[in-house]
């Protein structure tokens, strides 16, 4: 390419960016495989989830002996895939497993501390000084938008955390969100006391200051972002939130508080929401949640088998609303955990070597993906990264994981030189 072919592709890639264009597609990557999902829901298991103890089980260990032995701390069940084993507590999601893939081979190689990895996880980048990265599923709503004019692109059932946040996307990539399954999100019905036409006659009189925001401003991000609060605003869209309107039966297999999470992400995914993140933060149930240091490893079984209920039961509600295959269920934390116990029998860090999860979305599932040696500490086949790992997710909706967003003028790939697993899109 010469210097002035150059130029001119450089100024026509600026004045594109500069007319507001959401996204270039970068010259397309070599054998990028287009899927067919809709959806995403994405299951946060926030601490960092002892691969060896679930979905990547080897010899057993034993966390009370002296010495302690190096090894998983529950025995192994077979799933429906041969030469597949998981932990013991996973049997139901055992009996799906030809429904899903375990991706054992994920790593990073950042310092092993739960801010750096879950923002890792969540964004598919380093944390810059220069640049604040938008998320996933940021990303996912960007680009994607909702199926349903009439509800959010994106979702978070947890906590709000800059990690899950649109980044240089702006407040129009950010997303709505609720901390428990029986209040809904907050501020999206109004207050008894002010009628309707009370509150139009409000928004009549603050639009003239509106019409001052200057265009492009930070101020103007929030006000967009707030038209499209009270836009959403009423029964309509609170209605997706009553779990009374589905059957016992169902709600009791679904389990717990983190069951009801996942059963209203499926009514979220059949409202139109793009993409709906889970967060099983419930700390109380073991006392330190997936971070299972010290104690917190004797009591690990609990949030295990509270994942098997819910993630089951899931994946089989999905099917059954003839979903699944539109719905990519993915499981996210922040890295896993070594073979070798601590003083007092729990777990450190290790993000060199851990286990993420897909399961639906028309990919061509295997049960699990890449091979670990004989503790889950090294990689000996097939190395996923976190790139990789949202190259795949991008991948099954639609999206070619080398296009670009802008932040200003700076292009910026959807992915850091991700590639899909190619395997689950034969």
């Amino acid at each position: 390419m010469n210097r002035r072919t150059f130029l001119q592709q450089t100024g026509a890639l600026t004045g594109t960016a500069l007319a507001g264009t959401k996204l270039f597609a970068s010259p397309a990557a070599v054998n990028i495989p287009k899927g067919k999902a809709e959806h995403v829901i994405f299951l946060w298991l926030g601490g960092g989830m002892a691969q060896i103890d679930t979905f990547d089980p080897k010899r057993r260990g034993n966390s009370k002996a002296s010495p302690k032995l190096a090894g998983s701390e529950y025995g192994t069940v077979d799933t429906i895939v041969p030469g597949v084993a998981f932990c013991e507590h996973l049997h139901r999601t055992a009996k799906l497993a030809d429904r899903l893939t375990a991706v054992r081979t994920i790593n990073h190689h950042l310092v092993d501390e739960h801010a750096f990895g879950t923002n890792f996880v969540h964004t598919g980048r380093l944390i810059s000084g220069s640049i604040t990265y938008p998320s996933i599923g940021s990303i996912i709503g960007h680009l994607r938008g909702a199926a349903n004019p009439e509800v959010p692109a994106y979702m978070v059932i947890g906590y709000p955390n800059v990690s899950r946040g649109p980044g240089f996307l702006g407040a129009k990539g950010g997303y709505v969100y609720l901390v428990d399954t029986e209040s809904g999100p907050a501020g999206f019905t109004h207050p008894e006391d002010v009628p309707l036409e009370r509150a139009q006659r409000r928004q009549q009189l603050l639009q003239p200051l509106a019409d001052r925001i200057p265009k492009g401003s930070v101020v103007e991000q929030y006000r967009v972002a707030q038209a499209e609060a009270m836009r959403l605003a009423g029964p309509d869209f609170m209605r997706h939130f009553r779990l009374s309107d589905e059957s016992a039966e169902l709600r009791n297999a679904y389990g717990g508080e983190f069951g009801q999470r996942c059963l209203l992400a499926r009514r979220l995914v059949q409202s139109g929401v793009r993409f709906i993140e889970v967060s099983h933060n419930l700390n109380f149930i073991n006392g330190t949640g997936w971070d299972t240091h010290n104690e917190g490893q004797q009591n690990q079984h609990v949030l295990i088998q509270e994942l098997d209920i819910a993630l089951s039961a899931l994946i089989t509600d999905l099917e059954n609303q003839k979903l699944l295959d539109k719905t990519l269920v993915a499981i996210g934390t922040e890295f896993g955990r070594p073979a070798s116990y601590d003083g007092r029998g729990g777990r450190g860090h290790q993000g060199s070597c851990f286990s993420l999860l897909l399961a639906g979305g028309g990919l061509n599932h295997q049960g699990a993906y890449g091979v670990t040696d004989d503790l889950s500490k090294n990689i000996i086949e097939n190395p996923v990264s976190v790139p990789d790992f949202h190259a795949t997710i991008h991948a099954a909706l639609g999206l070619n994981p080398a296009d670009e967003l802008f932040d200003g003028s700076r292009p910026v790939p959807i992915t850091d030189q991700g590639k899909p697993i190619e395997s689950l899109f034969v």
